[in-house]
């Protein structure tokens, strides 16, 4: 995969920042405990409701647990569209949240970096899941300077975030025995869809022109969906979204535009687009129009309810997008036919 030499500064300003706001995260997570009356024993395996309350932190992690649980689960999801993971911090309904569920499933790998003290604190009296934790290692990238944390935008390659279904399996399992056979044939069917949508993504980007398999976006979160799908990455910022990018790295980027006749960047839907738009306005004022492909779901999914606001919608949304918009043949409706109408403009 192509190096992002540009970009790999800013992960360690992640993980700094997660770390200055564990001792907030923690009072406020003491003082609920207070409120709720928490004990310090494991939650039981048995639950006085056939239906099991889970708790989800971002969508991505929701669908799994979804399509997995079905009608056993109960699920709510902490972080909605367009909210970045990276920057979030628990509220005390949260928390209430939270300790009131029987089991709690996240992505790790510091993807919710400013929660994972709550998320810690529970792990002391109840099940929470991280799905990315039997991950191979082989399977995670690693930036040169994220001090050995690997990134944690998994998902952006279908294929390897097919392997977080079988913790998801093996937990509501153990909370619910009886239906191990349930679970494992709903997770087959998934793995099915997943695996037509990885095919489709390998097919669109190699019917983009070599010379144009350049995506440009808000952040560095498709180091993933660069690997999968053999096309060139680069983010204006890092990984984590908590950094701005300097002057220096706009203009370089700039250069890039002009000098690889690049004609189209991307935002993305939970991250703001001024970054982008100074690289648009820089490679105008040298005379090289560039306009916005379209909008990326990279940290979120799109709207509840919706195609784009599941888990193979939001990765058939942005392949589809970026295929059209680069000069590569993908349907206007995408893989399942059923992407909105607005997303997918050629």
């Amino acid at each position: 995969m192509p190096k992002n030499g540009l970009l790999l500064k800013t992960h360690r300003m992640c993980l700094l920042s997660a770390l200055c706001f564990r001792r907030v995260a923690s009072c406020v997570f003491s003082s609920v405990l207070l409120l709720t009356g928490c004990t310090e024993q494991k939650a039981s395996v048995t639950s006085t409701s056939d239906t099991l309350k889970v708790v989800a932190t971002v969508g991505m992690v929701a669908d799994l647990v979804k399509a997995v649980g079905g009608e056993a689960v109960e699920v709510t999801q902490l972080m909605g569209p367009g909210v970045d993971p990276h920057l979030y911090k628990a509220t005390r309904d949260d928390v209430f949240l939270i300790t009131d569920a029987d089991m709690v499933f996240s992505c790790g790998l510091m993807l919710e970096g400013r929660l994972q003290e709550t998320l810690d604190r529970i792990g002391e009296t109840k099940t929470v899941v991280t799905v990315t934790s039997k991950l191979p290692r082989e399977l995670l990238l690693i930036p040169e300077e994220a001090g050995g944390h690997p990134d944690p935008h998994v998902w952006m390659d279908v294929a390897a975030w097919a392997n977080c279904l079988e913790p998801v399996v093996e937990s509501l399992t153990s909370q619910r025995p009886a239906l191990e056979s349930k679970f494992r044939e709903r997770a087959a069917e998934y793995q099915k869809t997943l695996q037509g949508l990885h095919e489709y993504g390998l097919a669109r980007m190699a019917s983009i022109p070599a010379d144009r398999r350049v995506l440009i976006t808000s952040h560095d979160a498709f180091n993933y969906f660069g690997r999968a799908y053999g096309i060139e990455v680069i983010g204006v910022q890092g990984i984590s979204t908590d950094s701005e990018a300097g002057l220096k790295q706009i203009n370089e980027l700039v250069d890039l535009l002009v000098d690889r006749k690049v004609s189209a960047v991307f935002v993305e839907s939970s991250v703001p687009q001024k970054n982008i738009l100074a690289l648009i306005d820089g490679a105008k004022a040298r005379g090289h129009d560039v306009k916005v492909g379209g909008e990326l779901y990279s940290d979120a999914m799109g709207a509840s309810g919706s195609y784009e606001g599941t888990y193979p919608g939001m990765l058939d949304h942005n392949i589809t997008l970026v295929t059209r918009s680069l000069g590569g043949t993908a349907p206007e409706k995408g893989f399942g036919g059923r992407l909105s109408e607005s997303v997918v403009a050629p």
